[in-house]
C-alpha cells in the first residue's frame, strides 16, 4: 500500500478495522478474561495500528501484524499490573458473573469456562497459539508472523499444546 496517499491509509485503516476488530476482541477477551480490558486492548490496538500507518509505514499482511499488536499490548498491560489479589481486583470491578452474555445458556457457558479454564492452565506460548489457530482460525502462517516464529516452529507450538491440552482434559475429566 502507498503510505503517502492520507485517504489511502483512512481507507486501508477502516477496512482493517471492520474486518478485524470483532476477532481482535475475542481474541483479547480470551485471554484476559474482562470485557472491559479487551475493549480497551483493541482500542490500544487500532490506535497503534493507525499511529504505524500514519508514520508512513507498510503493512504486508494485515491480520498476523494485528495480532501482534494485541499480542504486545496484552504483555503490556500485565507489565503494568501490581498485583493480583482478589481485593484488587474486586476493586476494578471484577465480576465473574457478568463475563457471559445474555443469551449464552447455562451449558455453553459452562462449557465454555471448563474450556478456557483449561485452556488457562497451559504455558502462554501454547495458549496463545491455541487460540489463534482454533478460536480465531487464523491460518499456521499467519500465526507464525503474528508471534515471530517461523511456520515449522508455530506448526511444532500447535501440535505440543494439543497434546498438553488433550493431557489436562485427560486429568480433569477422566474417561468413565
Amino acid at each position: 500500500m502507498n503510505q503517502t496517499d492520507p485517504e489511502k491509509i483512512k481507507n486501508e485503516f477502516l477496512k482493517a478495522y471492520d474486518v478485524f476488530a470483532d476477532p481482535i476482541f475475542r481474541y483479547c477477551y480470551a485471554k484476559t478474561r474482562n470485557r472491559d480490558k479487551a475493549t480497551d486492548l483493541v482500542q490500544d490496538t487500532f490506535t497503534r495500528v493507525w499511529q504505524y500507518l500514519a508514520d508512513g509505514k507498510e503493512v504486508e499482511q494485515m491480520k498476523p501484524f494485528l495480532y501482534r499488536i494485541a499480542t504486545n499490548a496484552i504483555i503490556d498491560g500485565q507489565r503494568k499490573k501490581k498485583e493480583s489479589s482478589l481485593d484488587a481486583l474486586m476493586e476494578e470491578g471484577y465480576d465473574y458473573a457478568d463475563e457471559s452474555d445474555a443469551a449464552d445458556t447455562h451449558e455453553t457457558l459452562f462449557e465454555s469456562n471448563q474450556a478456557m479454564e483449561i485452556l488457562s492452565g497451559l504455558d502462554e506460548k501454547y495458549k496463545e497459539v491455541l487460540l489463534m489457530r482454533y478460536v480465531e482460525d487464523m491460518s499456521v502462517k499467519d500465526i507464525a508472523h503474528a508471534i515471530g516464529e517461523s511456520e515449522n516452529n508455530t506448526s511444532v507450538r500447535i501440535h505440543r499444546g494439543l497434546d498438553k491440552l488433550k493431557k489436562a482434559m485427560k486429568e480433569k475429566f477422566p474417561p468413565r
